[in-house]
């Protein structure tokens, strides 16, 4: 038998080991135990008191939380990619003492177990692996001859690079010093260890920590009476009882059946296995919409996230059509405030599903996602790598399971302290200047997401999207789309979600010859569709009267064919959501009237837009002479 694989798996199941003396006690899971383990202990009790007395670090071993385990497992999958990487970037504008500021990091790794542990496998289960004596990854760069281009390159490098889970440290420092009064901290730690909430609480305790050091004054961070395996305990004996049943009744009934995939309209084809390239767009609300949301919220008795999220699941809605959206969300995963306090990875993503038509209001839809996240935090606890692993959804290379869009609003308080304040603005760290120092983070584990951030009385929006699906010009564009539809819902909020706008009237010009650039990418399917199309072209019919014929030469100069009749359906022709989007943009322009955009899912001839159009266009005229 290996003595040291035998008192780690005992260890991971739960059981406590200790000597006292020659002799040695144990405290078994659930205060139950085995008479085959009890007797292997006992047969082997002399070489088990050896190790608990002369190699106690080898019992530092824990098992995952699921969170950690989803984490795990992506890891392996690709040890090269970065996408995990979680890294923040402050910039020092006072002279200060480097070796006290890696004490300081020091002291937060011994508070923190987590920051100096390792992650390996024991059979088929991933473990964690508490180093008491790896080293700090603390680097002290000269970049006092760099140019500005030179160190932001340097510094996305630096976060790039990736971890070793098995072998590493998996938090690490870079400090780069351009003279005595200036310095960049770049902090790099793997998402398998830490959470938004973690790095919060990181950017608190560290000028705490360095002022202890300098001053040689006692720390003022209060002890921390639980550790991160704590949690890890807890979670699995709530799974096991009567609330884990709760949770998991609840997410089986939300998600049954065959869950919808969000189909938004893309710039080039879908990879066959999911990417992780990516970049982001920043936009801001001005101070007026930002106040205007707050109003409407309020009277709504709603939450700002409730009302955002409402908001970015109708512009999904009107980019796809689909009347069945999921978005996630990730919630905080601490509700039991002992574990505020403790560096680790607790969050939870949890899965928003709306269900969306034309006929209703804003008004109607916000009332029911308010309801939908309610009972969504009430059950927020069930962890999403094992829903994923029950539901057993169909899966796809090409995409994350379940959700493939993420709608974040982070907190005034934590984004503030996370960023040392508001950006382009300073703070003070005991007497250190600090400023938030932005470097471009190319990565995103989603198709989409948007993150909700204050930025002093104004909110301000990071849409954040993988490369090889969008153009820059696409999200700026859906950024766009975004404002215009949220002064329409501040403006009248009883609005049906057909007639909300996405364009502003002076904006169509310019947003149309965005699009004249955009090229579709050719499927097998597209091209048997053209063909198939342009084959009969002697056999179409031909437009009968102006509107229809007016209409025919939108759908030519959108779906680049010369011969179409007025029976044709759009999508036989080739065309999918972001040529359909164009169509309806045109058609607006065109006429001056407005349709949504799932009129042409539902009437996708000339033929029959034209006769909707034409019926819009008597109802307008009986409104105005009633």
């Amino acid at each position: 038998m290996n003595i040291v694989e035998f008192v780690q798996d005992l260890k991971i199941q739960g059981w406590q080991l200790w000597s006292n003396g020659e002799k040695m006690g144990y405290r078994a899971p659930n205060q139950e135990s085995t008479q085959f383990v009890l007797s292997q202990l006992k047969q082997h009790k002399t070489e088990v008191l050896q190790l608990l007395n002369t190699q106690p670090e080898l019992l530092h071993v824990y098992p995952l939380s699921y969170g950690q385990q989803a984490m795990w497992f992506l890891w392996k999958l690709a040890p090269k990619s970065c996408v995990y990487n979680v890294s923040m970037t402050t910039h020092i504008r006072s002279q200060v003492n480097v070796g006290h500021w890696r004490q300081a990091f020091q002291a937060l790794r011994k508070r923190h177990p987590i920051l100096h542990s390792t992650f390996t496998q024991r059979g088929q289960k991933p473990i964690q692996l508490v180093q008491e004596h790896q080293e700090l990854d603390f680097l002290q760069i000269d970049a006092t001859t760099w140019s500005q281009d030179e160190l932001d390159k340097r510094l996305v490098e630096a976060h790039q690079h990736p971890f070793d889970l098995e072998r590493e440290a998996v938090m690490r420092i870079r400090w780069f010093t351009r003279s005595e009064q200036e310095h960049i901290l770049l902090l790099t730690i793997h998402h398998i260890a830490v959470d938004g909430w973690s790095l919060n609480l990181i950017f608190q305790e560290l000028p705490k920590l360095y002022q202890a050091q300098t001053t040689d004054a006692e720390l003022s961070l209060t002890p921390l009476k639980h550790c991160y395996q704590d949690y890890v305990a807890w979670q699995k004996d709530m799974l096991e009882g009567t609330e884990g049943r709760r949770l998991w009744n609840y997410w089986q009934q939300q998600l049954a059946g065959k869950l919808p995939v969000l189909n938004l309209p893309t710039d080039r084809p879908r990879p066959t296995i999911q990417t992780y390239n990516g970049d982001a767009y920043f936009f801001q609300l001005s101070e007026k919409l930002s106040e205007q949301l707050k109003e409407i919220t309020q009277k709504e008795r709603s939450t700002l996230h409730t009302t955002l999220l409402a908001a970015f699941q109708v512009l999904l809605y009107r980019y796809t059509a689909q009347e069945d959206i999921l978005v996630g969300s990730p919630t905080s995963g601490r509700s039991c405030p002992e574990f505020a306090p403790i560096v680790g990875y607790f969050v939870e993503p949890v899965v928003m599903r709306a269900k969306l038509s034309d006929d209703l209001s804003f008004q109607e839809f916000l009332a029911q996602v308010r309801q939908t996240v309610l009972e969504t935090l009430d059950h927020q606890g069930y962890p999403f790598a094992l829903l994923v692993g029950k539901l057993l959804p169909e899966r796809d290379p090409s995409r994350s399971p379940i959700f493939q869009v993420l709608f974040v609003l982070h907190k005034i308080e934590q984004w503030q302290k996370l960023l040392s304040g508001e950006l382009g603005c300073s703070s003070d760290w005991h007497g250190i200047k600090v400023e938030p120092y932005e470097i471009p983070i190319k990565e995103s584990p989603f198709d989409l997401s948007l993150d909700m951030i204050p930025v002093g009385s104004c909110l301000g929006g990071f849409l954040r999207y993988n490369t090889d699906l969008f153009e820059r010009e696409t999200i700026v564009s859906m950024a766009g789309n975004f404002q215009t539809l949220l002064e329409a819902i501040v403006a009248n909020p009883q609005q049906k979600l057909s007639q909300l706008p996405l364009f502003k009237a002076t904006e169509q010009h310019k947003i149309m010859d965005g699009y004249k650039n955009q090229t579709a990418y050719l499927t097998e399917q597209y091209l048997h569709q053209l063909e198939t199309a342009l084959l009969s072209a002697s056999e179409k019919v031909k437009p009968r009267n102006e509107l229809e014929h007016q209409m025919a030469q939108i759908w030519q100069e959108v779906l680049r064919v010369s011969q179409i009749g007025i029976d044709d359906n759009f999508f036989a022709l080739g065309g999918h959501s972001l040529m359909a989007v164009q169509l309806m943009n045109k058609i607006e322009q065109g006429f001056g009237q407005s349709l949504p955009l799932s009129t042409l899912f539902q009437f996708p001839t000339i033929e029959q837009l034209a006769a909707i159009l034409s019926q819009e266009r008597s109802l307008t005229t009986l409104e105005k002479q009633f």
